[in-house]
């Protein structure tokens, strides 16, 4: 192989007349060379030797040009050489890099390995949906090990008109790299130290007059099936997820008693709920006319199983009983505010809510008072 002094002026000298490859191996530093193609095109190299297993490889270092100057790929093979010198090889590393797994990979694997056995199926699908709206089409192709938090700052500040999405999505992510440190993808978690949006916790519930509006929807519309599982979940103030998967087995009316299993809970526990009187002539009723027909009180009439989706259902009975921004999830919290104004404690609905964490039930303190002032005003109108 030849070999010449390369610098700015020689390299523009040098030229390839044959019908292959000629590469011309710098004198100053052994290893780096200037490949010319029988077109002409020019590119700076460095060969090497893997110390462990003794083979020969060569790496393109860039093409030259305004871009790639001489001094700057002598000093990137310098910099390439020492790491052969320390045991590294990086034309091994860079295929490495090549196949190493993507976000899309990991998304895959987060779903497969994680949501699908551990989670609940409304988690999964919100996961899903999360994944494919936000995460993919940002940062989907890069690799898993090339993520930066500055990277997961910015799509998280891109949703910043929903603070709550982007603070599960946030959510979502420190979870799946929590996961990709123990799978070997990179050592450490991007999305730890991301700043989360502060949330408005909502405030919606019926007042009476609303509360018999939508009772008279409910009894209006045609689809009673759907109906029925609404006038459970404002009876028990449980999850329309734990309503909907409910199966008459779940029930032990002799004791008043909902048994939800703990695949169906949001604390993946077991829990036993109190029912009242309305709530178990509700059960009996409908056992009557169903549980020979279908395992789930609340069976779909198009595939089997139970209900998978009110969101149609809930549009028209909302409309209907004239109810603004009203969400199907808002039922518990008009169970629990009822509760409360009616002088219940505080953490007796919670536990009837099934809330492991006391402050999450403080959301309904102010109503407490309530009573309490109810209770003030009999001696107020005395003495008046």
């Amino acid at each position: 192989m030849p070999s010449a002094k390369l610098t700015k002026s020689s390299i523009e000298r040098l030229a390839n007349d044959g019908p292959s490859d000629v590469i011309f191996w710098d004198e100053a530093l052994p290893g780096f060379g200037l490949r010319i193609k029988p077109n002409g095109t020019k590119s700076f190299v460095v060969q090497y030797r893997n110390r462990t297993t003794g083979r020969s490889r060569r790496k393109t270092i860039g093409r030259h040009g305004p871009l790639m100057t001489v001094h700057q790929a002598r000093e990137t093979a310098k910099s390439l050489l020492a790491e052969v010198l320390r045991g590294a090889d990086p034309v091994v590393e860079l295929r490495a890099q090549r196949k190493a797994p993507t976000i899309a990979d990991l998304a895959d694997r987060y779903l497969e390995e994680h949501a699908i056995p551990k989670k609940r199926p409304g988690s999964v699908r919100n996961d899903r949906s999360m994944l494919l709206r936000h995460v993919l089409p940002q940062i989907g192709k890069l690799k898993v090990f090339e993520v930066r938090s500055a990277d997961l700052q910015r799509l998280h500040n891109s949703l910043q008109r929903t603070p709550y999405e982007a603070n599960r999505t946030l959510a979502l992510l420190s979870k799946m790299f929590s996961l990709a440190i123990r799978w070997d993808m990179r050592m450490d978690n991007p999305a730890l130290g991301i700043e989360k949006f502060q949330e408005q916790k909502r405030q919606r519930w019926l007042s009476d007059g609303e509360l018999k509006r939508l009772l008279s929807a409910l009894q209006s519309h045609p689809n009673q099936v759907a109906a029925n599982a609404i006038r459970l979940q404002l009876l028990t103030g449980a999850r329309i997820g734990e309503v909907l998967s409910a199966r008459w087995d779940d029930f032990d009316l002799d004791r008043s008693v909902w048994i939800k299993p703990s695949h169906h809970t949001k604390q993946k526990r077991t829990e036993h709920l109190p029912l009242s009187s309305a709530s178990v002539a509700l059960i009996d009723q409908l056992a009557k006319v169903r549980r020979e027909k279908s395992d789930h009180v609340s069976p779909s009439a198009r595939v089997e199983g139970p209900i998978r989706d009110l969101k149609a259902f809930w549009r028209a009975v909302t409309k209907a009983a004239e109810l603004q921004d009203y969400r199907i999830h808002d039922n518990r919290h008009t169970h629990a505010s009822h509760l409360v104004s009616s002088g219940m404690s505080l953490a007796i609905v919670g536990r009837l809510l099934g809330h492991t964490n006391p402050s999450t039930t403080q959301r309904y303190a102010h109503l407490a008072d309530d009573p309490l002032r109810a209770a003030a005003d009999v001696m107020a109108a005395k003495i008046s």
